[in-house]
């Protein structure tokens, strides 16, 4: 379980994140929702120990993360918003780095290794260098990286941007298994599609502060829309007036 209680952050005169509480649950997909510039990345980067909060508390599994960070990344995968690749190293040798950083090694790590191969659809790519790589294919080795450990916690920011149709379908398949195996799953997104077909909860970010946190049937009741797009947007639209 992720919770977020009160976040805010500042960088120089502006507030990137205002007042940030949720929480995501075990065995939920939590979509983390808002236009371009609403703190949702900021929000992510503070969960997983990139970026250290002004005040409020970030916890994964009941630890702190600015308290106990170590502690907090061994029970988080993540896929950032940069993607940032070895070029020398083989989708493999990724997989297999990040793995032993986490303390596996030997027969369980080729094993765990091949299974993410396997799982990704990376056998074509698995002994190529990253080098040229495409941007789905980049994801999948970014992916393959995050998941290694095998976290119960998966924090993915914009996990199928830039995507293909295929790439896009396997990132699916793969967050619907991991909520099948119970983990906690909280990934941000701006496409409504993805969202809609993902997501069991969806905390909405404008202006740095959530203005919404329920379902998807929850969210469009509250605004009378027939599609979740359409709820969004009176989301969004009604926080901004309220902004002016």
């Amino acid at each position: 379980m992720i919770e977020a209680r009160n976040l805010h952050k500042r960088f120089g005169s502006v507030t990137a994140v205002e007042d940030v509480s949720f929480t995501a649950e075990d065995g939920v997909i939590t979509g983390l929702l808002g236009p371009n510039g609403a703190g949702k990345t900021t929000t992510m980067r503070m969960l997983y120990t990139l970026v250290r909060p002004d005040r409020g508390t970030a916890l994964v599994d009941g630890v702190d993360v600015v308290q106990r960070p170590e502690d907090a990344r061994r029970a988080l995968g993540v896929l950032p918003d940069a993607r940032g690749l070895y070029p020398r190293l083989t989708a493999r040798e990724h997989a297999r780095y990040f793995g032993e950083l986490h303390g596996l090694s030997g027969a369980a790590l080729d094993r765990r290794v091949d299974e993410l191969i396997e799982l990704l659809d990376m056998k074509d790519i698995a002994d190529r260098r990253t080098e040229g790589f495409s941007q789905g294919e980049r994801v999948k080795v970014a992916l393959a990286r995050a998941l290694v450990h095998g976290p119960r916690n998966v924090l993915l920011d914009e996990p199928t941007n830039g995507l293909d149709v295929m790439s896009t379908r396997a990132v699916r398949t793969l967050l619907r298994r991991l909520k099948a195996e119970g983990c906690c799953v909280v990934f941000s997104s701006h496409v409504m599609q993805e969202v809609a077909a993902l997501c069991d909860r969806i905390v909405v970010v404008a202006h740095g502060r959530v203005v919404a946190d329920g379902t998807p049937d929850a969210l469009r009741e509250r605004t009378g829309k027939d599609s979740l797009e359409e709820a969004f947007v009176a989301t969004i639209g009604s926080d901004m007036g309220l902004m002016q």
